[in-house]
């Protein structure tokens, strides 16, 4: 009876759940996780052993709460959920569902922003500071954050994208003094859960979708302002995988530009799309030639292929700079006529 009560984490309870519907709805769910998800996931699920009928009954009533509640939202937000659950299971329980569902799920503040046009939000933002824009920005679809970004004057550019970069964690209080500032009414957080929001990746998202002068304009300034930061937004622009997005002619200016030894160790673990790319850019007897080598290598060291995968994104990069190829970017000025 002790191990009926045992506290289960999210993830166990998870597992418990993906088990119970079974294996054709399980997969199901799989196409909507990352990888890093999936595999956690999958651990947890090969370590459950045996589920107590009554442990399964919980959780399976427990997704259909919260499913139900997600639903009412969906309806008419988080004013109406409360409503109509406190009405149904009472306001404890209300609270309960409410509470875990906004800590995991779908609403998020500033959510009429992500449904609203670009131009509009540029209206109402523009005027406001820059660390209220960031805040902002942070939270909308990567293409809209994007657009906006461009849109704005280009000495907040860099300042903004920063900012989006830098930021941590932001608490309840100060999203509801934004929100209130700008005068829209969004979901009420019913939890003192920190939302997670900006970091590097969020700026990188943003700038991916402007336009190369944007993003160049962005670049150069934080360079001079802070050059770590700018050469970690440019690592993360365009990764060794990213390869495959290039065309055949750049592909091939960028294997003649890089070192063999490299090539060979970035593909060693590379995925088969990545190597088939780069192998039908190729001569046959080149291909040959490196398809023997990888397998007379055997095991490498994950450090050494990352930092191969570097210089050859370093070079990939260069190329760019020079205009000798040219990476897919947001905007208009990337289209070759």
């Amino acid at each position: 009876m002790a191990r009926q009560k045992q506290t289960l984490t999210g993830r166990q309870k998870a597992a418990i759940l993906l088990i119970s519907l079974g294996p054709d709805v399980s997969a199901q769910v799989y196409k909507h996780l990352t990888p890093e998800e999936i595999e956690k996931l999958t651990l947890e699920i090969s370590s459950v052993k045996k589920i107590d009928s009554d442990q399964k009954d919980s959780i399976l009533g427990e997704f259909q709460e919260i499913a139900m509640a997600q639903d009412y939202i969906t309806q008419g937000g988080i004013g109406y959920a409360k409503t109509v659950l406190e009405k149904a299971l009472g306001a404890d329980k209300a609270n309960d569902i409410l509470g875990r569902l906004t800590s995991s799920l779908q609403v998020k503040p500033f959510d009429f922003a992500r449904k609203a046009d670009p131009s509009q939000i540029i209206n109402f933002i523009q005027n406001e500071h820059p660390q209220t824009i960031a805040l902002v920005l942070s939270y909308l679809d990567s293409e809209q954050a994007a657009q906006i970004l461009s849109e704005l004057p280009q000495e907040l550019q860099a300042d903004i994208a920063k900012r989006i970069a830098v930021m941590d964690s932001t608490s309840p209080e100060i999203i509801a003094e934004v929100e209130q500032i700008l005068e829209r009414k969004l979901s009420t957080t019913v939890t003192q859960d920190y939302t997670q929001t900006g970091g590097i990746q969020a700026v990188v998202d943003v700038l991916n979708g402007v336009d190369r002068s944007t993003e160049r304009t962005i670049l150069d300034a934080l360079e001079i302002d802070d050059p770590e930061l700018a050469e970690e937004i440019r690592k993360r622009m365009f990764v060794f995988e990213d390869i495959v997005t290039l065309d055949n002619r750049a592909i091939q200016r960028v294997i003649r530009e890089v070192e063999n030894d490299d090539l060979r160790l970035a593909l060693k673990v590379a995925s088969d799309e990545v190597q088939e790319i780069i192998f039908n850019n190729m001569s046959q007897r080149m291909a040959e030639t490196f398809k023997e080598e990888m397998e007379f290598m055997g095991p490498v060291r994950l450090r050494d292929v990352e930092e191969a995968q570097s210089r050859i994104v370093s070079v990939v990069r260069r190329l760019e700079e020079i205009g000798e190829i040219v990476l897919a970017r947001g905007g208009g000025d990337d289209i070759i006529v």
